[in-house]
């Protein structure tokens, strides 16, 4: 099995390392840079200002003599770390802190014109050709009786103020490491708790998928994970289980349709063939047409079961009717073999009219279903009851018995389709087996329920629910 996603989510790791470092090289890089240029700028240009309008402006109307101007220039260079200037407009320069001989020398800088600056209050260049480096120059006007006569400059080379960006840079690095150290150990986390169980999720699926449901995932945890492994578990059982319940439905239906074919073949060659006298061919035909019905009865109810089940939507032609009438004509139906078996029919029903919302032909045949059974396992001369009451918006609709009742064991498997307990096929013969089945197929259509309550030797009770008619 190959390991994509744990492949994805390792390249994802490393694809975000390498984007981060480019951004911290490029980005981050470049706007520390800015930042510490402008604050730098900053300071610089509040110097300045100060510079210029306290110790050269007290130069230029004469209470500073030049040689003491110079010495306070010399001690803030010292401090601030730079070159300071103050020049003439022209570019002549008076005072250089860093050449006292600039006191006695006619110096000036070519090509100086304070336009250059544009709208900031200072540059980075090599201003004009002076230095062999790039330096931060900032400068402030001289403005003795509100005119220009001179300015402030003051110079630091642009690699000691980077020096402290790349300061900063490292500390982001260090970041931008421990960051990615600690995206590596949530992705351990992530392969551990995450990775894993999905890996063996996927093992266990390739091998349901192979036909092999005894393997189990076991994962036990109280998420998503947890939650999909006991659904793949419980569907690992249930394929199991219908695998079963295939096998023994082939087995059941070959079973079913064999024995009356058989039959019908048997009698038919013994009539052909004279092995039966004519006058007992009626006798015998009689068997191979009440075969044949079975045959019939047992198709109409496959058919009738195809068109429940989970896979397929059964239409419901839903209808407000009388369930108390409905109780009344089909229990009619049964007058005649009910006479034979000398079992009477009991009608427990609540009031006169009690009006349910549901599909009239499948609830009769369900209570059809139900009276059949019960009186297939009635003893004679014993009593059927059939009882409706009303309670919390629901009809609660029971059909009880007197008669062999059904075996504990059993309850829970007479649902399921063609089951018969050995009691049902020693009492009646023409069962399918399916009755039930189709009984639990129409009401869970309904969203209703159905229960069976029975005591082997007592009787049986079915008891159903179906929507009072709010109509």
């Amino acid at each position: 099995m190959k390991r994509t996603l744990y492949l994805k989510f390792l390249s994802g790791y490393l694809v975000f390392g390498i984007l981060g470092f480019i951004l911290v090289s490029t980005v981050t890089h470049h706007g520390l840079r800015n930042q510490v240029e402008a604050s730098e700028a900053h300071t610089l240009y509040t110097e300045c200002t100060e510079i210029a309008s306290r110790y050269a402006l007290s130069y230029y109307n004469g209470s500073l003599e030049l040689a003491d101007l110079h010495s306070h220039l010399e001690t803030i260079s010292h401090y601030l770390n730079t070159q300071i200037k103050v020049i003439d407009v022209s570019g002549r320069i008076i005072i250089d802190s860093a050449n006292a001989q600039a006191l006695h020398q006619d110096l000036k800088i070519e090509g100086f014109d304070i336009s250059d600056f544009g709208s900031k209050y200072y540059a980075i260049n090599r201003f004009y050709q002076t230095f062999s480096d790039s330096q931060l120059t900032v400068f402030a006007p001289i403005t003795p009786s509100y005119k220009v006569r001179g300015y402030v400059l003051i110079h630091k080379p642009v690699a000691d103020i980077y020096a402290y960006s790349y300061e900063l840079l490292n500390v982001v690095y260090i970041t931008l490491l421990l960051i990615f150290l600690l995206a590596f150990v949530i992705l351990l986390l992530f392969s551990l708790l995450i990775y894993r169980p999905i890996r063996k999720i996927t093992s266990v699926a390739d091998a349901y998928i192979d036909g092999d449901f005894s393997q189990k995932i076991n994962i036990h945890t109280q998420d998503e994970l947890g939650h999909l492994a006991a659904a793949f578990d419980y569907m690992a059982n249930e394929l199991n289980t219908l695998e079963d319940d295939q096998r023994k439905f082939v087995s059941n239906v070959s079973h079913d349709f064999r024995s009356p074919l058989t039959s019908i073949k048997g009698y038919i060659e013994a009539i052909l063939d004279g092995t039966i006298p004519y006058e007992m061919q009626d006798k015998y035909l009689n068997i191979i047409l009440f075969e044949t019905e079975r045959l019939n009865k047992l198709t109409s109810s496959l058919l009738e079961l195809n068109k429940f089940g989970s896979h397929g939507k059964t239409i419901l032609y839903m209808k407000s009717f009388d369930i108390n009438y409905i109780i009344r004509m089909t229990a009619l139906t049964f007058e005649g073999i009910c006479s034979e078996k000398h079992i009477s029919i009991e009608l427990i029903l609540s009031g006169q009219n009690l009006y349910v919302t549901a599909d009239l032909a499948k609830i009769q045949q369900v209570i059809y279903n139900l009276t059949d059974n019960a009186i297939k396992f009635s003893h004679p001369d014993s009593l059927i009851t059939i009882e409706t009451t009303e309670k919390n918006e629901k009809v609660f609709v029971s059909v009880k018995d007197s008669g062999i009742g059904i075996p504990s064991d059993s309850l829970k498997k007479i649902w399921e389709r063609f089951y018969k307990t050995d009691l049902s096929r020693g009492k009646d013969k023409r069962g399918t087996g399916l009755g039930l089945a189709i009984v639990k197929e129409i009401i869970q259509a309904h969203d209703e329920n159905i229960n069976v309550i029975s005591t082997e030797g007592v009787g049986t009770e079915f008891i159903f629910t179906l929507s009072l008619s709010k109509e």
